[in-house]
């Protein structure tokens, strides 16, 4: 039996967000010009793998990163946050802003765990004030993306891989701790913890879960009121 503090790793998109947020930064690049159309074609084309669960990530991975190769990291973060608070923020669910709070309250360590790299996921992290966050590295040279990322990717087992890593260097007991998230890919992290949530889950989540008895929840609600006022509605 594993001892020592209890996590609560939360998924993003779909999840903390009513919305997946990587495709809409990808429709987003699509209409000011740093997308062809044939690269939306393909990108969506990923997206619709992803949602079946048979998304080669290794592949997308090298070939989605290379798009960025060359780009300086500061700039693409200025317009990650920009975008951000145009388009995304106001999806924050008041029920991940809540989980976020109840767990911290009872002594739990709030941790974002995403494929997401961490440009895309910085503006989230500060807003939902989160000091823990997993997700895929993307290489930089002199603060130059190089198109290329460090492997694994966050992603599938890669979840597990960087929740393990984290909880040897933070003293994290596994079997305590919780995982939400809305998608089937990320079977292997729920069961790698002792407190597995399905949150607005596909459908082969939903049934994973009804058969395994896991707690379903559906986080769906956004205000307004509720952004930048954790457990407001």
């Amino acid at each position: 039996m594993e001892t020592g503090r209890i996590a609560a790793f939360f998924d993003v998109d779909r999840t903390l967000l009513s919305v997946n947020s990587a495709h809409r930064w990808m429709l987003y690049r699509w209409r000011s010009g740093q997308m062809p159309w044939t690269t939306l074609v393909r990108h969506t084309w990923w997206f619709v793998q992803y949602k079946l669960s048979v998304l080669d990530v290794e592949r997308v991975a090298r070939d989605v990163v290379r798009d960025y190769c060359g780009q300086e990291v500061g700039a693409l973060e200025r317009e990650v946050q920009e975008w951000f608070h145009r388009e995304i923020e106001a999806t924050i669910t008041v029920q991940g802003r809540r989980a976020i709070e109840a767990h911290r309250a009872a002594g739990h360590l709030p941790v974002l765990l995403t494929s997401g790299p961490r440009f895309s996921t910085r503006p989230l992290q500060s807003q939902l004030n989160v000091d823990h966050l997993l997700c895929s590295e993307l290489e930089t040279r002199a603060g130059v993306l190089t198109g290329r990322y460090l492997p694994p990717p966050c992603y599938g087992a890669g979840k597990v891989t960087r929740a393990e890593d984290f909880a040897a260097t933070h003293d994290i007991s596994l079997e305590s701790s919780y995982f939400y998230t809305d998608s089937y890919t990320d079977l292997p992290m729920l069961e790698r913890v002792g407190q597995p949530r399905a949150i607005n889950p596909d459908l082969r989540l939903s049934r994973h879960a009804r058969t395994h008895g896991w707690k379903i929840e559906q986080w769906d609600t956004v205000s307004d009121a509720a952004v930048g006022k954790p457990g407001q509605t």
